[in-house]
């Protein structure tokens, strides 16, 4: 999900502007030189290259998490990862002279941290050592729906128009496609991916609590807190169900490791930094096509990589799903040409960088 809109109260001679960047809410503050390099035309390869790592890189990262649950135990593997990304871009942060958190941001990011890496990441993770990645992606896609009907919950959802109502109907139609596919007289695997949809409303319910900050923190300062608190709030929940157990290193696979190390480098840093780039230089509509290519590219992927099934069902139920996220956007876009101060795109795993 990516909102931009005007901040109304910025400090003089600065233009602040705030992105609701996959539900979690930062804001971009623009001095006069800033704005000029903003202006400026943005290099092609650059953009390709950008565009590359949310389209690929985000597509892989359900492969990444489930080839490093194989061997590394779940809530710590990914609060590792967290903790690691957020202190890499902390000390990127001091070593820029840019790391001047609010103090008061600090429960934001410890309230977004608890639902969307805790509750959200921590769940998918311990899903995929029964799930296939491909079907986690596409369960994963269905986050605009309940964004959707959370937000109407709150009154933050102002209409219920015919086509957002039959992009949630699509929504639910596309799970119930791809549930019974290979999880029917499994047990723990129902669990699993019953999980994974509990895991995204966690993210909605962060996101849109995070709808309502406003802060001229700089984006990377604020994400830092997010992975820092979600990352502490991981290890201490996989502490307490007894994952220090299976930290046994004699059995970790290069695999799991060199996926762990990608998930930190690739998955949260460098895709992080393309995308918020992309919201300064294309527009937020464009940016978040993200959502219907990465399902796709993560299916592909472990069809090809790790021998994950597909079959006509998994296709039907991708279409679907994709189709409700299309239904869902239109509507952003719609707000979007009406008042230009307020464009927002529907967007389902930027993750997010999961």
């Amino acid at each position: 999900m990516a909102e931009q809109g005007k901040l109304k109260h910025a400090p003089p001679g600065v233009e602040a502007r705030k992105y609701l960047v996959d539900g979690l809410m930062l804001t971009w503050c623009m001095g006069p030189n800033t704005r000029a390099w903003r202006e400026r035309e943005p290099d092609l390869l650059g953009l390709l290259l950008a565009f590359a790592a949310i389209y690929f890189v985000w597509g892989s990262t359900f492969l990444a998490i489930r080839f490093a649950v194989e061997t590394l135990p779940p809530l710590l593997m990914m609060g590792t990862r967290h903790l690691v990304a957020g202190l890499l871009l902390f000390t990127w942060q001091r070593a820029r002279g840019r790391w001047r958190p609010e103090p008061r941001l600090w429960f934001a990011a410890l309230f977004s941290g608890a639902f969307c890496f805790l509750g959200c990441h921590g769940l998918i993770a311990w899903a995929e050592v029964r799930v296939s990645s491909g079907l986690t992606a596409l369960l994963s896609a269905t986050l605009p729906v309940w964004m959707v009907l959370l937000a109407r919950i709150r009154g933050q959802q102002s209409e219920l128009t015919p086509k957002v109502l039959s992009g949630i109907a699509l929504g639910f139609v596309g799970v119930a496609v791809l549930m019974p596919l290979g999880f029917m007289g499994r047990g723990w695997e129902e669990v699993s991916a019953i999980a994974i949809l509990v895991a995204e409303i966690f993210w909605a319910v962060g996101a849109i609590h995070a709808r309502g900050i406003k802060t001229t923190t700089p984006p990377s300062t604020f994400a830092a807190m997010q992975m820092l608190c979600g990352g502490a709030l991981l290890w201490a929940v996989g502490l307490g169900f007894g994952e220090a157990s299976r930290l046994h290193a004699e059995a970790f696979t290069m695999r799991s490791v060199l996926s762990l190390a990608f998930l930190i480098l690739f998955g949260s840093l460098l895709t992080f930094t393309a995308y918020t780039w992309l919201l300064q230089t294309s527009s937020p509509a464009l940016v978040s096509t993200h959502s219907y290519v990465n399902p796709l590219v993560a299916v592909f992927l472990g069809w090809a990589l790790a021998s994950e099934r597909v079959t006509f069902g998994t296709l039907a139920g991708a279409g679907i799903i994709l189709a409700s996220v299309w239904l869902l956007s239109l509507r952003t876009r719609r707000v979007a040409g009406r008042a230009d101060e307020a464009t927002e795109a529907c967007g389902a795993v930027a993750r997010r960088g999961v």
